[in-house]
């Protein structure tokens, strides 16, 4: 029976340990991470599937369709099946306004539906924000504060483990397990002294806004996006800011641009602020290798860097991963 150790409980290490199951039924598998739940980063992410290439740079196009459409089939199936409520999956209309024209968006491939507005129409939604162009999207938008639990209860209920404990060092674990998948995300600057990840750093409000039941999504960073009766507002996009406070000038600069966005989200309360770090790597970091360390050799398994468009890749990326692990185990020559 293999052993497996996945770090990192992100939407990451949690879709890549129930992947893993699925692809190893008799595997030991343990979740090892010092962050859980709303500690994690994936926890507060938006949640909205409309990935482009661009999104994730230095990574072949056909690469990232594959992994864009295995994990819109997931989505789609959770989305449309009795589990939706649970698993926190909505279809959801919505808007993507811009002021350069869409050429050919990946997303437009799987959406439930992608037409471009007409100016008339464009004029009408149009009011303050004065965008050149539009577009009527029907995609998903995940809820990750239903997501991560219902994936943390496949992990557990198919015989996996979690441990809390934070691993300084992967030599710790050689010995112990056959092979180590590293999803840590930012964690990997310390862990394998990786200075090509860092911080693209986000800050959102929620609001309580139960008449907005559409998203907003455009091309200079503003957008709403609704969840039962909240909306979460942004947004930021820092590049290497690791400040985890919430900034009274970003708070001021997302309610305008959002305000000017879409009047009436005017008046709604705020329920909360929060910042996230999204682990941001060029190119994303999916790969297997051989680590020699003074005490013996350790198989491990790389799944990080996947930046703002993590939900939205999230399970094509560990099926890639789990593939890579069933692989690894079955010979070292492939690396």
């Amino acid at each position: 029976m293999p052993r497996i150790a996945v770090l990192g409980a992100g939407v990451i290490g949690l879709s890549t340990a129930v992947s893993i199951r699925k692809s190893l039924p008799s595997a030991s598998i343990v979740i090892i991470a010092d962050k859980f739940g709303s500690e994690t980063t994936s926890y507060g992410a938006g949640g909205l599937s409309i990935p482009t290439v661009d999104k994730v740079p230095g990574v072949p196009k056909d690469l990232v369709r594959r992994w864009v459409s295995d994990s819109w089939k997931w989505f789609s199936d959770l989305t449309l099946s009795d589990l939706a409520s649970t698993t926190g999956n909505q279809l959801a209309p919505g808007y993507f306004l811009c002021n350069t024209p869409l050429i050919d968006p990946l997303f437009a491939e799987y959406v439930y539906s992608y037409e471009r507005m007409s100016d008339e129409e464009l004029k009408k939604i149009n009011m303050q924000a004065k965008y050149k162009y539009g577009y009527r999207v029907t995609s998903i938008i995940t809820c990750l504060k239903k997501y991560l639990p219902w994936l943390t209860k496949l992990h557990l209920d198919g015989g996996g483990i979690i441990e809390g404990r934070k691993i300084e060092n992967l030599n710790e674990l050689v010995g112990t397990y056959d092979v180590v998948v590293n999803c840590t995300g930012l964690g990997s600057r310390k862990l394998l002294n990786d200075g090509k990840i860092h911080s693209n750093r986000g800050q959102i409000i929620e609001l309580h806004a139960d008449w907005i039941k559409y998203w907003i999504y455009t091309d200079d960073g503003a957008y709403l996006l609704p969840y039962d009766d909240i909306v979460k507002i942004g947004g930021v996009r820092q590049m290497h800011n690791y400040n985890i406070e919430v900034d009274e000038n970003d708070q001021r600069e997302i309610k305008e641009k959002c305000y000017r966005l879409w009047p009436p989200l005017q008046g709604a309360d705020i329920v909360k602020e929060w910042v996230g770090l999204r682990p941001t790597r060029t190119p994303l970091r999916l790969e297997a290798e051989l680590i020699k360390f003074p005490t013996g050799k350790l198989k491990v398994v790389h799944n990080y860097g996947h930046g703002g468009v993590g939900i939205a890749i999230s399970w094509g990326t560990s099926l890639h991963a789990a593939k890579l692990v069933k692989d690894i185990l079955q010979s070292e020559s492939r690396l």
